[in-house]
C-alpha cells in the first residue's frame, strides 16, 4: 500500500460524506463504497468511537466494515497515524461496533413495521411469498429447519428480484423489535423502509464474515 498523509487518511467532515459515495479504508488501502465501511472519530475525552450513522462531527476515517479489519487497524495503531497521534482504540471497540450494528438492524426492522411492511406467522409469510410480493424473508436462527426448507420452496422473485434470506436474529430479538410474540419467520414487502433494512443486515453480516478481505491484510501486515 503507498504511504499517504494524515489528511488523505480522515475527511473533513459529516458533511463531506454526503457528496463523496467511496472512501479509502484506513487498513487495507481498498476503495469501496461508504456503505460497506464504517466511520471513526475522536471523541471528546479522546477515545475512537465508531460513527455507524455517518453524522458524528469532526474529521473520521473509514474502515471496511469487517471485524478482523478493524482487529488489524488497532494491532498497526492506525487511527494514531490517521489522527496525528490523537484518540485511542479501546480493545472493546470491535465489541461495540458488533452491538451497534446489530441494533442499528434491528431498529430498521422495527421502523418497516410500523411502516405496516412485515408479516409473520407461518401461513401469512407463505402466501406472501408464493404471490410474489416480497422483498426480504427472515428466518430466526432458531427456527426450524423444516419450516425454513418449506418457505423457501415457496418464494417466488418480486420484480424480478428473488427475496434476500436474512438468518441474523434470534426469536427473542424478532419478537422484542416488531413488538409480537413467537416471532419466528417474517416477511417484509417491496417498500423503501424494508431496503433500507436489508442496507443493514448487509453491512452486519459483512462485519461477522470471517472471511475477510485476504489479499489486501496480508499485503498490509507485510508492510507493502
Amino acid at each position: 500500500m503507498l504511504a499517504q498523509s494524515a489528511d488523505e487518511d480522515t475527511d473533513k467532515g459529516p458533511a463531506e460524506t454526503r457528496t463523496r459515495r467511496e472512501r479509502l479504508c484506513l487498513a487495507t488501502g481498498d476503495i469501496k463504497p461508504i456503505d460497506e465501511m464504517i466511520r471513526y472519530v475522536v471523541a471528546p475525552d479522546g477515545a475512537i468511537v465508531p460513527d455507524i450513522a455517518q453524522k458524528l462531527p469532526g474529521r473520521g476515517c473509514w474502515i471496511s466494515a469487517n471485524h478482523a479489519v478493524l482487529n488489524l487497524a488497532i494491532e498497526r495503531k492506525l487511527f494514531a497515524r490517521a489522527f496525528r497521534g490523537k484518540g485511542v482504540a479501546d480493545r472493546n471497540l470491535p465489541g461495540l461496533v458488533e452491538r451497534l450494528l446489530e441494533r442499528s438492524a434491528l431498529e430498521a426492522l422495527s421502523i418497516a413495521n410500523k411502516a405496516g411492511q412485515v408479516l409473520t406467522g407461518f401461513e401469512k409469510v407463505k402466501n406472501a411469498l408464493a404471490s410474489g410480493k416480497v422483498l426480504i424473508l427472515v428466518d430466526a436462527i432458531d427456527a426450524g429447519s423444516d419450516g425454513t426448507k418449506k418457505l423457501s420452496a415457496a418464494m417466488k422473485p418480486a420484480d424480478s428480484e428473488v427475496p434476500a434470506k436474512i438468518g441474523l436474529f434470534s426469536g427473542e430479538q424478532l419478537d422484542l423489535a416488531l413488538g409480537r410474540t413467537n416471532v419466528v419467520h417474517a416477511a417484509l414487502l417491496g417498500h423503501p423502509a424494508s431496503r433500507v433494512f436489508l442496507a443493514h443486515c448487509l453491512r452486519y453480516e459483512r462485519w461477522r464474515d470471517k472471511n475477510a478481505p485476504a489479499d489486501s491484510m496480508t499485503s498490509l501486515r507485510q508492510g507493502n
